[in-house]
């Protein structure tokens, strides 16, 4: 009866020490989903009979104003005069300088929320019938981007809690070698 107590006692104490262990051995789950573009005036793919007077972006989270972007591009990539962004929230609208000729434009902008995660992204619009072969420059779509800081760390805690779990798990290994050695002699 008293080896079986043992016995209970030490796999008890090495389900303990397997319990503590693996969180520390599993890998970081991702963050909770990062701000992404909710909706746009003029809209994506939108054909308008007018060239619009400002570009509006609205977001899901709040946004950083220091950290706002947004680019006008016409089909030849050459950049659109437009005003500084203005932040209200989770809205940035940046008003456009000139009158826009017919053809397609290309809205692209990085964006940082209030949880200091960067996305960008563009999309394409068009102004009445533009010259054949206007096509919109660059990528159409958003993406979430790393943070700058990314380079030089992740934001993750890093090999430590994978080496001190290693070493705990070392630590409970060799205390059941031990008990089983003690057992052994007594």
């Amino acid at each position: 009866m008293f080896t079986r107590t043992r016995r209970h006692t030490l796999l008890a104490a090495a389900s303990a020490t397997l319990a503590a262990v693996a969180p520390l051995l599993a890998p970081a789950a991702p963050a909770a989903a990062h701000n992404s573009l909710r909706a746009s005036e003029p809209a994506a793919s939108a054909r308008l009979p007018t060239p619009p007077a400002r570009i509006s972006l609205t977001f899901q989270q709040e946004l950083d104003p220091t950290f706002t972007t947004i680019v006008l591009s016409d089909a030849g990539r050459r950049r659109i005069p437009t005003g500084v962004p203005a932040v209200t929230g989770a809205t940035g609208t940046a008003t456009i300088d000139q009158p826009l000729p017919d053809g397609t434009y290309t809205v692209a902008y990085r964006v940082v929320s209030a949880d200091g995660h960067p996305v960008q992204g563009s999309y394409a619009f068009t102004v009445g019938d533009p010259p054949a072969g206007d096509v919109a420059a660059g990528p159409v779509g958003s993406t979430t981007v790393a943070p700058a800081a990314a380079s030089r760390d992740d934001g993750g805690t890093g090999p430590w809690p994978v080496a001190a779990g290693g070493l705990l798990l070392a630590l409970a290994a060799g205390s059941v070698v031990l008990l089983r050695r003690r057992r052994a002699t007594t």
